[in-house]
This record gives C-alpha cells, sequence and structure tokens, in this order.
C-alpha cells in the first residue's frame, strides 16, 4: 500500500493515487501540475499553505486505504 509521509513529493503521490486531487483542491493547493508539485513534498506545501501537515495526512492516508 502506498503511504503518505511528510517526506513524500506531490508528484509520488499523484501518480500512485490521483484520485487525492479534490483533498488538495479543498485545502486550496490548486497547482497539481505545476513545477513546485514535481520537487515539492507535502510537508512543504502544508507549510506553504498554513495547512497542519500531520492532519492532512492522515486524512490523505485514510482516503488512499479506501482505494485499495
Amino acid at each position: 500500500m502506498f503511504e503518505v509521509t511528510k517526506e513524500t513529493i506531490i508528484a509520488d503521490i499523484l501518480q500512485n493515487a490521483p484520485e487525492v486531487v479534490p483533498l488538495f483542491n479543498e485545502i486550496g493547493m490548486h497547482c497539481m501540475g505545476c513545477a513546485m508539485a514535481s520537487g515539492e513534498n507535502v510537508g512543504q506545501a502544508c507549510a506553504a499553505h498554513g495547512v497542519d501537515a500531520d492532519a492532512f495526512i492522515a486524512k490523505l492516508n485514510e482516503f488512499i486505504a479506501t482505494l485499495n
């Protein structure tokens, strides 16, 4: 099973579980295809957007678990 951590690169998440895009959109991360997504990890993105990384990562992993 694919699991997200603070160090997981956003592009890797999108490659493994593209269904999570709406969760990113909900917190204001609308640029999933931009250059930052290919080099920025979840922790960095959450910090830049003022989002609690631990809570968001838990939500992502819960959602991803339902896909399997």
